[in-house]
């Protein structure tokens, strides 16, 4: 406890470290009370009819309930949350890959970079008017439990649906603020702080169940809990899984100093996509519900793809997973850039050619780790479902896995190595009593070796 008080005493002695602290607090706030104002024209008790049915918490839509920490099924301003930036981000992307204008902008450095991010914005607004009206078509759809009160016809829908959007760009604008004056990605801590938001009330909700009158027990309780420590167990180590591949550099004389000789090492993470494969699939399982989801004719395959315990939903998403665990690999690793970048450094690979032999080197073994690092993910994508066949409530089970606690987790991991960096760096102790928290992205990592060698 007494060490714990001490970083604690550290982390507000920095001042630079304190301030992004206290903005990064100041701007989550300001996104938590955006989630609890409601929309124009709708009426909260004829909401709370709908949210008691549980059409706004179930399958899909109980996910997006969860990444934007209640604002979906509050008919909030922020009730979208990032998923248009995110939608947007994956369809630049693969337009990034189909056409070489696109391509061509990636390749222009930070001009082409703030192009592409025009880009996404751009789209993010026509993608949040498209979500944000089939959102309310969800909620009127049915006559008996409309939540808006009077009239309501395209002009209001309009009206609600721009203002939707603009909650969605506010949201946004509060990432960039958080990245640019706080600590962390901005648009990461907005979707964790959604997720935990929903955890006490998952949390309360589980132990009713469990302890009520003919409920399972207190020891089942208890079990769960063990269980969920060993899930983030799990998680964390697929997160920070890597297999190291040693770099030696050539001994260099600058005067009366020697440079060089010294043995590096090049991390490849197991999980190299992170968590955009399980939104890839998410992503993708919803286009055939949103087009023809509407139709009795295809009433059995929306349930299929929208019954995230059933079978052949695990199954898709299982396949899937695995299927753009390598795509995103593919596109975000490059190892020919990366056999340049140890090459120009004067570093090598003992026992490997430099130049291309290390790049075909590298991407074999990264396509051989892909292989169980994306059975693994796959795994933790669908441990909710298998959770909540084990008689855990909807709401707890979410927080088993999925991409709920993948990103919570990563997101926290990151947070902690940048304080620790900010300790470190003032000649603080680390958070940790012995060692440091681990985990680098390989680019870091190709920037750490260039830096060795300036």
């Amino acid at each position: 406890m007494k060490r714990i008080i001490e970083t604690v005493q550290n982390i507000f002695k920095i001042e630079e470290l304190r301030s992004k602290i206290v903005n990064t607090l100041l701007f989550l706030l300001i996104y938590r009370i955006g989630a609890q104002i409601l929309l124009p024209m709708v009426d909260p008790v004829k909401l709370q009819v709908i949210k008691n049915s549980g059409s706004l918490k179930g399958g899909i839509a109980g996910i997006l309930d969860v990444f934007s920490g209640g604002a979906f099924s509050n008919a909030s301003i922020f009730a979208l949350g990032v998923m248009p930036y995110i939608t947007a981000s994956i369809i630049v992307q693969l337009l990034g890959i189909a056409i070489p204008s696109f391509q061509k902008m990636q390749k222009e450095g930070e001009s082409g970079r703030k192009r592409l991010n025009d880009i996404t914005r751009l789209l993010t607004m026509g993608v949040a008017i498209v979500q944000g009206t089939f959102y309310l078509a969800n909620l009127a759809q049915d006559p008996s439990k409309n939540p808006f009160s009077g009239e309501t016809g395209f002009w209001e829908y309009s009206l609600l649906a721009l203002i939707m959007m603009a909650g969605t760009m506010f949201v946004l604008w509060l990432g960039e603020k958080i990245t640019e004056k706080g600590l962390g990605n901005g648009t990461s801590m907005i979707i964790m702080t959604g997720i935990l938001a929903t955890l006490p009330e998952a949390i309360i909700n589980e132990i009713t169940t469990k302890l009520a009158p003919g409920g399972a027990g207190s020891v089942i309780l208890v079990a769960e809990f063990i269980g969920l420590f060993f899930v983030v167990l799990i998680i964390i180590l697929l997160v920070q899984g890597t297999r190291r591949i040693p770099i030696n550099f050539a001994k260099k004389v600058v005067g009366n100093k020697q440079y060089g000789g010294q043995r590096q090492f090049l991390p490849l993470k197991v999980n190299a996509a992170g968590v955009m494969p399980i939104i890839f699939a998410q992503a993708i399982l919803l286009i055939p519900v949103t087009l023809f989801g509407l139709s009795d004719a295809t009433a059995g395959l929306q349930g299929a793809l929208t019954d995230i315990t059933g079978v052949w939903y695990n199954i898709i998403t299982v396949f899937m997973i695995v299927v753009f665990t390598y795509f995103y690999t593919a596109i975000y690793i490059s190892p020919n850039q990366m056999a340049d970048d140890i090459k120009r450094n004067g570093g090598f690979i003992p026992g490997v050619k430099p130049g291309p032999p290390t790049a075909h080197y590298i991407d074999d073994i990264m396509t051989k780790i892909t292989l169980p690092g994306s059975l693994f993910l796959a795994l933790v994508a669908i441990l909710p479902a298998l959770a909540m066949r084990f008689g855990i409530t909807q709401s707890f089970s979410r927080f088993f896995g999925g991409t709920s606690l993948l990103i919570a987790i990563g997101v926290v991991l990151d947070t902690l190595q940048q304080i620790e960096s900010h300790l470190l760096n003032q000649k603080f102790d680390g958070l940790m009593k012995s060692g440091r928290i681990k985990g680098r992205s390989m680019n870091s990592d190709v920037k750490m070796i260039e830096k060795e060698r300036a």
